[in-house]
């Protein structure tokens, strides 16, 4: 089954998560606008680490009954290692979509940091450009609501706890490389 994926990533006591969202084809347009359904008045976003503790309670509530999955990608890091741990959970999510036929993926940018996804989605394509669907692209997370599941479940798996249990059906798979 074809499907998009939307990736964000957390960094909590030295443990990083790339988070990937995966939404069928047919869930993106009722899925964006739940999910912009969802901002206060005047906000652009989404962004778990800046709301309060009741509104992520509803968010992840209204966020968890949507057709949606989520796989997480673990590793350990410092603020040495990040780019590198980040790269190698990369790495192993582009293995899983092209597993999955995926068509689009989109990456929450980091600005200039972005060359070095660049660099580890070429070499996971390149040798098969022809053999696949797939096409990539960061965005900003004004501009791509979906990546907001990523922010709030990253978020809530890493807070643990109940946070963890709230957004464990979201969850498909935990893989740590």
């Amino acid at each position: 089954m074809p499907v998009h994926a939307f990736i964000d990533e957390s960094v909590r006591d030295q443990r990083y998560l790339l988070c990937m969202t995966l939404v069928p084809p047919a869930q993106l347009a009722p899925s964006r606008r739940e999910l912009t359904a969802l901002l206060l008045p005047g906000a652009r976003e989404l962004h778990f680490k800046k709301e309060k503790e009741p509104r992520r309670r509803q968010l992840i509530d209204r966020i968890a009954a949507l057709e949606v999955t989520t796989i997480l990608y673990l590793g350990s890091c410092t603020g040495k290692t990040e780019e590198e741990t980040r790269q190698k959970c990369l790495e192993h999510a582009v293995a899983d979509l092209l597993a999955k036929n995926a068509h689009r993926l989109v990456l929450d940018s980091r600005d200039h940091r972005d060359v070095h996804d660049r660099r580890t989605l070429q070499q996971a394509l390149g040798y098969r450009p022809s053999k696949t669907e797939l096409t990539y692209e960061h965005l900003n997370s004004t501009a791509e609501p979906l990546l907001w599941i990523s922010d709030a479940v990253g978020w809530c798996f890493g807070a643990g706890g109940h946070w963890r249990r709230k957004a464990a059906r979201l969850i498909d798979a935990i893989i740590e490389p």
